[in-house]
């Protein structure tokens, strides 16, 4: 927070593109997060997503025996850099490749988001006060909202998706992950889709929206697995909900429905 609306051009810099952008902030809170971490797991393995950059072989590990931290010191790095207040800190646990819990903080509001499979979600504010977080009850179709990203998808599939999300109330990007699974762990949106997944992006919350009561797949329908990178990712208010809107992101030009899986591997 100290740095945050005091950043020099210095202090930040692109990494794979210019939207893909990294600041002094980042780097600095993964190293001070990852050593208050490993103090209270000492076993544990910690990847921040800075030393996945600059080491992508250290998520190899992610279906291993040892539990391992998934780090995302700044998620909305963009939105931290242009000083907008959409910004969080996220972490899961993840072991033999399935994610145990997680924890995605918002510092501006001092509050955090937190689940463990099988033990609920849950929001703790600034007081201390815990409430417990569900996701969004089941409407019809032409009333849903989303939000996500799926900007970087190539042609023909981003016009289609752009024509499809067209068919719901609303969408919605925040560019911050960690506000819009907070959001739809809440019941504040009823769907959310993305398409490039990183597992610090997207471990922490898909198990948040899961123990929110919400349903979280693949495009191909297979489990979340945040070993993978490409396919997609869909999170709806129940498994029902989840094929319905499936059905409508990935419908053809001429409205039948298409391939989910090979629409949402032609990423960028």
């Amino acid at each position: 927070m100290p740095r945050f609306r005091r950043l020099e051009p210095a202090d930040v810099r692109s990494k794979a593109s210019l939207t893909d952008v990294v600041t002094e902030a980042d780097e600095a809170a993964e190293r001070a997060i990852s050593k208050a971490l490993q103090q209270q797991f000492p076993d544990a393995r910690i990847i921040g997503e800075e030393a996945a950059y600059m080491q992508p072989a250290l998520l190899d590990t992610l279906r291993g025996d040892q539990l391992t931290i998934l780090i995302d010191p700044v998620d909305g790095t963009r939105n931290f850099a242009a000083g907008l207040g959409l910004f969080g800190v996220m972490a899961a646990f993840v072991l033999r490749g399935r994610v145990l819990a997680s924890v995605i903080c918002d510092p501006l509001l001092r509050d955090f988001a937190f689940a463990a499979r099988g033990q609920a979600a849950g929001l703790r504010d600034s007081s201390g006060n815990v409430r417990r977080l569900r996701v969004a009850t089941t409407r019809p179709m032409l009333e849903l909202e989303g939000c996500g990203s799926w900007l970087n998808l190539r042609e023909p599939d981003r016009s289609r998706t752009a024509r499809n999300l067209s068919r719901f109330a609303a969408h919605a990007a925040f560019r911050c992950a960690a506000h819009e699974y907070r959001l739809i762990a809440s019941g504040q949106y009823d769907f959310a889709l993305y398409h490039t997944l990183a597992p610090w992006d997207h471990a922490p919350g898909v198990i948040l929206h899961e123990e929110a009561g919400g349903y979280c797949a693949h495009l191909d329908g297979a489990p979340y697995d945040p070993t993978r990178t490409t396919g997609g990712l869909l999170c709806a208010t129940d498994r029902a909900s989840w094929h319905e809107v499936r059905d409508i992101l990935c419908a053809k030009d001429d409205g039948a429905p298409t391939s989910a899986h090979a629409q949402y591997e032609n990423a960028e």
